[in-house]
């Protein structure tokens, strides 16, 4: 018999929750808030990971895109309340994306629906209002499936992590000029930290008015943009500011001729997809959009929690934080 965590009582804490992308930044916070919300957690996690999880959580080995080994290894006979999906595709790129945000959140729901799960909370990204990029066409045909599987569900929509901002610390503090998409002025975002989003994430399981609704979400206020950014970057490190202004066109530039290029070269087609992706973060603010106006506003972004940006910029300064982007960098 697999082991059963105990039961939840009349609906009632603690709940029996079970988390995939457990590694990942967003993943791990969020699985260190239902802990300590006193939930008993679960994290289906690849056989060869070494990347770290939270502390306290139980683990079982299976690859989410083998449905089989889903099955048998990650929800192991097991019965859940909650199913927590933080799952990402690593470079956006569109077989990546359909692989990932579309095809094994698919495969997650069919099991969770199998399992008894009761309530299906998604983490996915506030860009997919304005969906231009293959991944924002992969998440929202998701999300398009999960609202309709008829489960409760949650959509959590943050605006941009902490750690996407800081890329350029490194640079800056290395006397280098900091990069910026025109004036610096063409997009702005209210930037939530891992630890808040994880709490938030959390918060939606017992909180009926985020029960069956999408939640664009982000950090404390106000709005920032990339020259606000720089200008915090220059002051914490003591560096006169010097600034690179790369025009947008260049951008477009760079991606057509990957994609011109990617005909002779197959492999170039993933650079033309990340150049595309990048021209879209120098362009399109991350805050809530509204359709009727076409434009972003930033007084309708809902804030959440108490850790601010710059706070995280000048601990990654004094040295008690660190940037790992990998495939993370807006900037």
């Amino acid at each position: 018999m697999p082991h059963q965590p105990p039961p939840s009582s009349h609906g009632n804490l603690p709940r029996r929750v079970l988390v995939v992308g457990a590694t990942g930044t967003a993943g791990r916070a969020t699985t260190t808030a239902l802990i300590a919300a006193g939930h008993h957690v679960t994290c289906i996690v690849r056989p060869e990971n070494e990347d770290p999880v939270a502390p306290g959580a139980r683990l079982h080995f299976a690859n989410i895109t083998d449905t089989a080994a889903l099955r048998d290894y990650g929800f192991a006979g097991e019965t859940y309340d909650v199913l927590v999906s933080c799952i990402a595709s690593r470079t956006g790129a569109p077989a990546d994306a359909w692989a990932i945000d579309h095809d094994a959140n698919v495969a997650l729901l069919e099991r969770a629906k199998a399992s008894g799960v009761g309530h299906f909370i998604l983490l996915s990204a506030i860009c997919v209002q304005k969906p231009l990029l293959a991944f924002q066409h992969a998440k929202l045909a998701f999300e398009e499936k999960l609202v309709a599987s008829g489960l409760n569900w949650t959509i959590v929509r943050p605006t941009v992590f902490f750690k996407s901002l800081s890329g350029q610390i490194a640079r800056v503090t290395a006397g280098k000029p900091y990069l910026m998409f025109g004036d610096g002025q063409l997009t702005a975002c209210k930037p939530i930290s891992d630890r808040d989003l994880g709490t938030f994430i959390a918060g939606c399981i017992d909180a009926p008015d985020r029960r069956n609704r999408i939640l664009p979400i982000g950090g404390p206020g106000p709005a920032l943009t990339p020259l606000e950014m720089g200008r915090e970057i220059f002051r914490l490190t003591g560096q006169p500011e010097k600034y690179r202004k790369v025009p947008v066109a260049m951008l477009d530039v760079i991606a057509g001729g990957l994609r011109l290029a990617s005909r002779m070269k197959s492999d170039l087609g993933v650079k033309a997809d990340l150049a595309q992706i990048g021209r879209y973060y120098a362009t399109e603010s991350m805050l809530v959009f509204d359709k009727n106006t076409g434009l972003y506003d930033t007084d309708a972004t809902p804030e959440f929690g108490e850790d601010r940006l710059f706070d995280f910029y000048a601990d990654v300064v004094a040295g008690k934080e660190t940037v790992n982007l990998g495939a993370q960098a807006v900037f």
